[in-house]
């Protein structure tokens, strides 16, 4: 089992409820970078951009669909793949954060905090389950956009390695993207990784600054805000296990339990 992880985060324009033409920009972008990745993540409603209306974009035919597309992608690159989707299930929506293997083990994150300003609340079910995968080694805790306002919900006492929060999330608030992320990573003692999309939708614009951030708060990779780019790194597990041994302040953390409504 491998101390190292290949992480290739792509950021990129969504077409707006265009799923073909999404797949297929991926897929350019991921040849172009020829990167032998362990963990390819896309950004939060990959296949169609941050639509309120999942009625027109989610269905089962098209959650098989996906799903068949993150496996063929998986077991081409030998990564598992992580995005997430508008998901039908049971009559209802989901922000769903898909992670598939190569050998197709998929496991899902539904997104717990729903973005209210835009309505994401009144289309969307809200999860109430923290995931976390393992890739290799490495365990990985998994988050959707708007998660990385609430600390709480990311809290880690040395039950994840990374922290990845796919997104779409605007221009007008970039400063808060990039001060979250670093913090998350600070106080969680752990690498994060915040996959941001660029263009515009109906509603917004989006810049990127797609980001992987080390346990100190260090920037490592950074996407060129506006463009449409594949960006990869080489971490390491050592690095962050010797960090935690010297200064573990996850020891000295208060205890609470998480309830829900």
């Amino acid at each position: 089992m491998q101390n190292q992880l290949n992480i290739s985060l792509v950021q990129f324009d969504i077409h707006w409820e265009n799923m073909e033409l999404n797949f297929r920009k991926i897929e350019e972008l991921i040849e172009a970078d020829q990167f032998d990745a362990d963990l390819i993540i896309l950004p939060e409603m990959f296949n169609t951009g941050f639509t309120m209306h999942p009625e027109r974009v989610a269905s089962d035919e098209t959650n098989e669909r996906v799903g068949n597309w993150m496996l063929a992608l998986a077991k081409k690159k030998q990564a598992t793949v992580a995005g997430s989707m508008a998901y039908h299930e049971a009559g209802k929506y989901y922000n769903r954060l898909m992670a598939v293997t190569p050998g197709g083990l998929v496991t899902h994150y539904n997104k717990r905090h729903l973005f209210r300003m835009a309505g994401e609340h009144k289309k969307y079910e809200s999860g109430d389950e923290r995931v976390v995968i393992e890739v290799g080694k490495w365990r990985i805790a998994l988050f959707v956009c708007y998660d990385l306002r609430f600390p709480v919900w990311s809290r880690n006492l040395n039950q994840y390695d990374m922290a990845i929060y796919v997104a779409n999330w605007p221009h007008k608030r970039r400063e808060v993207w990039q001060t979250l992320l670093k913090a998350r990573a600070i106080e969680n003692q752990c690498y994060v990784a915040g996959v941001n999309r660029i263009g515009k939708d109906p509603a917004e614009s989006y810049s990127g600054h797609t980001v992987l951030v080390d346990f100190t708060g260090r920037e490592l990779i950074k996407a060129i805000d506006d463009n449409e780019t594949v960006v990869s790194e080489t971490i390491q597990l050592n690095d962050l296990e010797k960090f935690k041994t010297t200064f573990p302040t996850w020891m000295d953390a208060d205890n609470f339990i998480i309830t829900f409504e």
